[in-house]
């Protein structure tokens, strides 16, 4: 594990924190693939019922570190045939997509709590996110078109299910900067906050009731949540009827129902 990603757990809930505040929480290969290692890891442990996403300094993320690209420009002069830039370059862009598809994929609910700012590649990491929340100050910007990229980590492919199709073009072509306020309005985060402190402590609050509902079902919600929004009504009713006759006769469904009986708490097994 590197020093630049740390992680917590703590009843139930994993705090994982982007720690570069020296560099802003910019993404480097070391703390890219420290994100997708440690959801594919959190994923499966079963201590574990929901995850918090944020950063510590006074950024969430500025997002690639710029050395990051340098150091694949160098590399791919390696090679002296032009196909096998191309499949260099290729194969890199696909790990790197694959890190923030883990944590979409993570089995487990992910909460994103930005503050400061969430730029370029942040904002492919937060799209990844089950849910975002904020501090009102908050800076989002999708920089790439300005660096003469296009966004190929997910933005430009998550984004358009979060919010107007419009929207997503005018702040992709335009590189314009927009506020935690304004992305309460978009719809992009659920709730923002005055201050981080407040954030990090409702945050925290929201994940810890998640925490208390039972697992299987918080597992089936993402899943079903995930393969709607690529998939049709039909394809979503069809898969979700297969994986209740598989998930629905459960001890959870038995603690759930004997503590409304009983007039009391749940406690769910990991």
């Amino acid at each position: 594990m590197t020093d630049s990603l740390l992680i917590k757990i703590d009843a139930s809930v994993a705090e994982i924190k982007l720690n570069r505040p020296g560099k802003a929480n910019a993404l480097d290969e070391e703390l890219w693939m420290a994100l997708g290692n440690s959801f594919n890891e959190l994923s499966e442990n079963e201590a574990v019922r929901v995850c918090i996403l944020s950063g510590t300094g006074n950024h969430f993320t500025s997002g690639i570190d710029l050395g990051f690209l340098q150091t694949m420009g160098q590399e791919v002069e390696k090679y002296d045939c032009e196909g096998r830039k191309r499949d260099f370059l290729r194969q890199k862009i696909l790990k790197l997509q694959a890190a923030f598809t883990q944590i979409e994929q993570c089995r487990k609910p992910v909460l994103a709590a930005i503050h400061g700012g969430c730029i370029g590649g942040g904002v492919d990491l937060i799209s990844a996110c089950d849910m975002r929340y904020s501090t009102c100050n908050a800076v989002f910007q999708i920089k790439e078109i300005d660096l003469g990229l296009t966004a190929d980590v997910g933005t430009l492919q998550r984004l358009p299910h979060l919010i107007p199709q419009g929207i997503v073009r005018e702040l992709a072509y335009t590189a314009r900067k927009f506020s935690g306020k304004e992305a309460l309005e978009l719809g992009l985060v659920n709730r923002c906050y005055d201050d981080q402190k407040t954030m990090i402590s409702e945050v925290q609050k929201i994940a810890e009731r998640i925490a208390g509902k039972p697992p299987l079902a918080l597992r089936g919600v993402k899943e079903m949540l995930l393969h709607a929004r690529d998939h049709s009504v039909a394809d979503g009713l069809d898969y979700v009827a297969t994986w209740n006759s598989a998930m629905l006769l459960s001890a959870d469904l038995e603690e759930s129902v004997m503590a409304m009986m009983e007039s009391r708490s749940p406690e769910f097994k990991d």
